[in-house]
């Protein structure tokens, strides 16, 4: 399994049970970017051609669930065309994001210590955070809530020693690597760095999350 000529080989995938009526296919037990590529091709193969009995597919940063329905089907059956699509998946047609440039009021009550922990001014970090574009790795967690990376091994920091017991929708967020954009209130162990005005939660919509696996973001000062 190699993946696309541009990008590092997609590692080798590991499918497990999940009870009676679930699999997991794992592409890893922590984030790269080859593992992640991995689950969103896999997704996106599956989304094009449904395999049988097959309930729902449900991708995550390194992995992909399968849920299906046991009074029909067995996890053998799955399992087993399931390993035929992955043979395949190294030359499955890449589907290509969109392009998304969000601002960023750069404003959150964690920069400045972010900055100092990564020994850089603020104006620094900023424009090393937004010097490059950042996939959209995964959605979920709470509705609308989306992991973006990955960053340089230079601007990793792990997340805080602390919960806040409430952050705001359109909280950007910072750690592990990552820029994570919030859509709900919800607790977070994150830095705040900032703010947008972007809303990426309509539960009339659908998708109700308007930015999917895959996607480019381009970040930006908001004037």
């Amino acid at each position: 399994m190699t993946g696309s000529s541009d990008a590092a080989p997609f590692p080798t995938p590991t499918i497990v049970p999940l009870g009676d009526s679930a699999m997991l296919v794992r592409f890893g037990t922590e984030l790269t970017d080859a593992a992640n590529r991995a689950a969103i091709a896999l997704t996106a193969m599956l989304d094009q051609t449904p395999l049988e009995h097959v309930l729902e597919v449900v991708p995550n940063l390194v992995s992909v669930m399968l849920r299906y329905d046991p009074r029909v089907t067995r996890y053998a059956d799955i399992a087993g065309q399931l390993r035929l699509r992955l043979f395949a998946l190294a030359d499955a047609p890449v589907v290509a994001g969109r392009a998304w440039s969000l601002p960023i009021a750069f404003d959150g009550p964690d920069l400045d210590a972010v900055a100092d922990r990564l020994g850089m001014t603020v104006a620094d970090f900023i424009v090393a955070h937004n010097a490059a574009s950042l996939r959209v790795l995964a959605t979920g967690f709470a509705p609308g809530f989306v992991y973006c990376g990955l960053h340089d091994a230079a601007l990793v920091v792990p997340r805080r020693t602390e919960v806040r017991p409430l952050v705001s929708p359109g909280t950007v967020l910072f750690a592990a690597g990552q820029t994570a954009l919030t859509a709900t209130e919800l607790p977070s162990g994150w830095h705040i760095i900032g703010h947008t005005d972007f809303a990426n939660f309509d539960a009339a919509a659908a998708p109700p999350t308007r930015l999917q696996p895959g996607d480019s973001l381009a970040f930006t000062v908001a004037p």
